[in-house]
């Protein structure tokens, strides 16, 4: 099998703005990639079919996003080749770090090129919207400022950054969150111009502390070494630290109820150079 990088993805900031009649909701947002991610292996079949060589708990063949990604860029293309799939976790599910998503895109790009189908990535783009909202922006391929629900994408660069991120031992329900009756929905809109270090706030993060008290508690105790906040819709958290030393320092403290990982900024997606 062929190994093609899956990285990780954290929100600089991440304010709702609205909700659409059909309940998306609208937000604005700096979405950052990461050098830590998942690994996907791909071997090309040549009988068409497309399959999942491993078993995930909790999600059903049909239903996991690389399988669908796969699927997707046969039937528009009409490709007749297919995939064996494999993806080696390291991101944590459900943390707000854009695993699936990344997954996702890296299945599409990947494929884009070993199957040689050659789709410019606007039409990738176009296909990673149809399977979710953050799957837009791994194919996109660079750090953005992002708005609409999140596919309306601009390059936006950021100075080099190391991170320290942790997750507790809780899994955060999307849907429930921006479901919730006591989310604000109503942050004005700012210009990409004033974006700057420590802008702005995730507008989920007070909500997510109050239900559930295991991402305010690791939030806690992050911010003693900087301006510690939370990715997506949680339950993963972040601080940015000056060197990788420091990061690796306040890692090896961690209270041991946290899992984690430290990770610098990328500039640029891994498999960017996939798509014109």
């Amino acid at each position: 099998m062929t190994a093609f990088a899956s990285p990780a993805k954290i929100n600089l900031f991440l304010h709702i703005t609205g909700r659409r009649a059909d309940g998306y909701h609208e937000l604005q947002s700096v979405f950052r990639l990461l050098d830590f991610g998942d690994t996907v292996h791909i071997d090309v079949r040549q009988d068409g079919k497309i399959r999942r060589t491993q078993n995930i708990v909790g999600v059903p063949e049909e239903h996991d996003l690389t399988i669908r990604a796969a699927k997707l860029l046969q039937a528009t293309t009409c490709c007749a080749l297919g995939a064996d799939i494999h993806v080696e976790k390291r991101i944590p599910m459900g943390g707000g770090l854009g695993g699936g998503s990344s997954n996702a895109a890296t299945v599409l790009l990947a494929l884009n090129r070993l199957w040689n189908v050659n789709l410019k990535r606007t039409e990738l783009l176009a296909l990673g919207l149809k399977l979710g909202a953050d799957v837009p922006v791994f194919v996109f391929g660079e750090n953005a400022w992002a708005e609409g629900i999140g596919e309306q994408l601009q390059a936006i660069a950021l100075k080099p950054a190391h991170y320290v991120v942790l997750t507790p031992q809780v899994k955060v329900s999307t849907a429930a969150v921006f479901a919730h009756q006591d989310l604000t929905r109503d942050t004005l809109p700012a210009k990409m111009s004033a974006f700057c270090e420590g802008y702005g706030c995730n507008d989920l993060q007070p909500l997510v502390c109050h239900l559930y008290p295991e991402v305010a508690n690791c939030l806690d105790w992050l911010r003693q070494f900087g301006d510690a906040r939370m990715s997506g819709s949680g339950a993963s958290v972040f601080v940015a630290v000056d060197s990788l030393q420091t990061a690796q320092q306040i890692l090896t403290a961690k209270p041991a109820g946290f899992s984690g990982f430290v990770a610098s900024g990328l500039a640029k997606h891994p498999l960017y150079s996939f798509a014109d």
